[in-house]
């Protein structure tokens, strides 16, 4: 599934978008946010208000436009959530296409049934060969075959699935290019990935973030307390209109105090809260990241502690060899030629190399030898060695025994035969560990013939990328198995705040929990059934599509590229997501502040104007000198409305993100968001009120 940005002045988009505002009128929708609720029961009384009056024989215009406007923003808000749903289900639809009517069959004893795809249960076993789409989720237990996942992750290159190890889990909707596998199914029918992302990805089960309920629950408690202001100022009015002999009751209205109130109300936040959240994971969705849940966005915007692989994130990952360094009395051909017969044996990258550089240097080519002349010794986990066993002429001995492989391994083999480890080599090994690279050793019967200098290469620009997370307050650490001399000297030069050597899957999960029993929140990546712990105890768990089922269900993240750098995207997507909200945030409530100052002067500025020039002490806040308290309630209402329609594009899009501590990003907001907030609203609303006096609204 490769996404692309869907454009938001689409056609198809935005209908879809404006059916989708009308649709969620409903008042149950409504009631799941308390500040457009208010808007909304506001929007109702003031359409009932004007028809009571049109009945009575007493028509309000004015009354027909505050009215009108506050429909407007409720449907604004609406709209900006379907805009952002809309884009979501614009993308779904893709994945969709690939959710066909499937077929498997189902394995029973012997005995191969087609039946539907949607009949199969889990821990049911489906056989699928060459030219089959996988019906559904699970894992390869029989087999090896070549599948084409383009369908999900975008990705032309065929990946390799075969049974047991970190590369058996198999996605429904993907296709099998070559050989024949056995799969057990692993979903419930309806519970597929390929589900939950189409699920995700419409958006229909987003959960509120903690951080959103809390925002939620403040902006509930602000329109409360205006709540209780403005129908409280009514009973101010009167009394205050009696006790200065004036009567405002023409003024101070019902339909003015409604609008009002939405006007103090963070109205802007409140329309925008939903779309902000729900943008955010579509930024996901769009770098090929499903996550499972906005919480996981949201905590990725919070996270300070990052746990990262160092093979294949911080490394390129395969280790090359680099140098031959001879023991004394060998030749560096003569080295590069037993290296290279090792080698011949070991399928590892790492053997791969040694051959490539033996070549390369010396012009090498490996020998041809006849199973008569030699004995080939493959590389195993266990042994951590390959090599070969020259035969001698007569065919019954063994004449010469080489071996490549761990220093460790090689000096437990030639001591085994009676030789020795010479020092100048145990200095040449801890050598390259302290410069990070891998020493191997190679061995002619008991003796030693040198070290080769493996070296995995730090990824360009990653220091850089360290030093940006570490300006936000976010600490690196690298987790590796290698010995603790290389995994230092690896920290150094790729510039990461801590390092764990020699990982185990329980040491990481213990790591995990000592940073969260210190009150930071950690994310980290893996693929494996032996991450799937520590991926479940994690705040993110970034699980690599190509990963097993057990890692990918332990996860809040999958990654359908499964790149492990992507890790560093989703910190900056989710802080981003933060920056967002709190920009908006900052901006609805300076917004207040500017539209009090606009409507109340207004309201009140002939009250106890004894001067006979109808302007009393309050008309001096009236500083925007707005025409009357009908234009200018009008023009907050009509701005409130419209703001919201401004501000929709940067709540999808986002902020601009910025690389800042705390303290500076709440420096910027309250100087662009904070001061613009206040600054926009005189603006606006000012032209607003020219605009409604030249053209006669009031």
């Amino acid at each position: 599934m490769k996404t692309e940005a869907i454009n938001l002045m689409d056609g198809d988009l935005q209908k879809q978008a404006l059916l989708g505002a009308l649709s969620k009128l409903n008042p149950k929708v409504q009631l799941r946010n308390p500040v457009m609720f208010v808007c909304y029961v506001g929007a109702i009384m003031t359409t009932y208000l004007f028809l009571k009056g049109t009945i009575l024989g007493t028509p309000s215009w004015f009354g027909l436009q505050i009215s009108i406007w506050l429909w407007f923003t409720v449907l604004f808000a609406n709209y900006a959530e379907a805009l952002a749903e809309g884009r979501g289900k614009a993308q779904a639809e893709a994945l969709k296409k690939n959710r066909t009517d499937l077929f498997g069959r189902k394995l029973s004893g012997n005995t191969e049934t087609l039946i539907p795809a949607n009949q199969l249960k889990k821990d049911d076993l489906v056989v699928c060969e060459a030219g089959d789409i996988i019906p559904v989720d699970g894992e390869v237990v029989e087999g090896i075959a070549s599948v084409d996942e383009s369908a999900i992750t975008g990705e032309s290159a065929p990946v390799i699935r075969e049974s047991g190890g970190d590369r058996s889990a198999v996605t429904g909707g993907t296709r099998v290019i070559s050989d024949r596998i056995v799969i057990r199914i692993m979903a419930e029918p309806g519970h597929t990935f390929l589900d939950r992302m189409i699920a995700l990805i419409e958006g229909a089960k987003r959960q509120k973030t903690p951080n959103e309920i809390a925002l939620t629950i403040v902006l509930t408690g602000l329109t409360l307390v205006f709540l209780m202001v403005v129908v409280t100022l009514k009973f101010f009015s009167d009394y205050s209109g009696s006790a200065a002999g004036q009567n405002l009751s023409s003024i101070v209205t019902v339909t003015v105090l409604v609008a009002l109130l939405v006007c103090l109300i963070p109205t802007t936040i409140g329309g925008l809260l939903s779309a902000i959240g729900i943008a955010g994971m579509d930024r996901l969705i769009r770098r090929n990241l499903i996550a499972k849940s906005g919480r996981a966005v949201e905590a990725a915007g919070d996270v300070d502690v990052l746990l990262l692989d160092k093979t294949g994130t911080i490394t390129l990952g395969n280790r090359m060899a680099t140098e031959f360094i001879p023991a004394e009395g060998v030749t560096d051909r003569n080295l590069a030629v037993a290296a290279q017969l090792a080698s011949l044996a070991d399928e590892t990258p790492e053997g791969r190399s040694i051959v490539v550089l033996a070549k390369n240097i010396f012009n090498l080519r490996a020998e041809s030898l006849s199973p008569s002349q030699a004995k080939f010794v493959p590389f195993t986990a266990q042994t951590r060695m390959s090599g070969l066993d020259l035969i001698d002429e007569t065919g019954t001995g063994c004449k010469h025994q080489i071996r490549k492989g761990a220093a460790e391994a090689i000096r437990s083999h030639i001591e085994s035969l009676g030789g020795t480890f010479p020092e100048r080599m145990q200095t040449a090994v801890e050598d390259i560990s302290r410069q990070g690279g891998t020493p191997l050793a190679v061995s002619d019967n008991e003796r030693i013939l040198g070290i080769i200098f493996l070296k995995d290469v730090v990824k360009g620009g990653i220091k850089e990328r360290f030093a940006m997370l570490r300006k936000m307050g976010i600490r690196t650490v690298m987790i590796t198995g290698d010995n603790p001399l290389t995994a230092a000297a690896i920290a150094a030069e790729a510039g990461v705040d801590d390092f764990m050597a020699q990982a185990t899957p329980e040491a990481k999960l213990e790591r995990i929990r000592e940073e969260q029993q210190k009150g930071h929140l950690v994310a980290m990546t893996g693929d494996g059934t032996n991450d799937a712990p520590a991926l479940a105890q994690a705040d993110v768990a970034v699980a690599m599509n190509t990963g097993t089922q057990a890692a990918r269900e332990a996860g809040n993240v999958v990654d359908l590229e499964s790149n492990p750098t992507k890790l560093i995207e989703i910190v900056e997507i989710g802080k981003q997501l933060l920056m967002t909200r709190g920009a908006l945030t900052t901006f609805s409530i300076a917004n207040d502040v500017a539209k009090y100052f606009a409507i109340i002067p207004a309201l009140f500025g002939a009250l106890y104007a004894f001067n006979g020039a109808g302007q009393g002490p309050l008309m001096a806040l009236n500083i925007m000198r707005l025409h009357s308290p009908e234009s200018a309630i009008l023009s907050a209402v009509i701005f409130n409305a419209l703001i919201i329609v401004a501000l929709i594009p940067l709540a999808l899009k986002g902020v601009s993100y910025r690389v800042a501590s705390a303290s500076q990003l709440l420096q910027r907001n309250l100087l662009i968001y904070g001061l613009g907030g206040i600054i926009a609203p005189f603006i606006g609303i000012k032209l607003l009120d020219l605009i409604i006096v030249t053209l006669g609204m009031v």
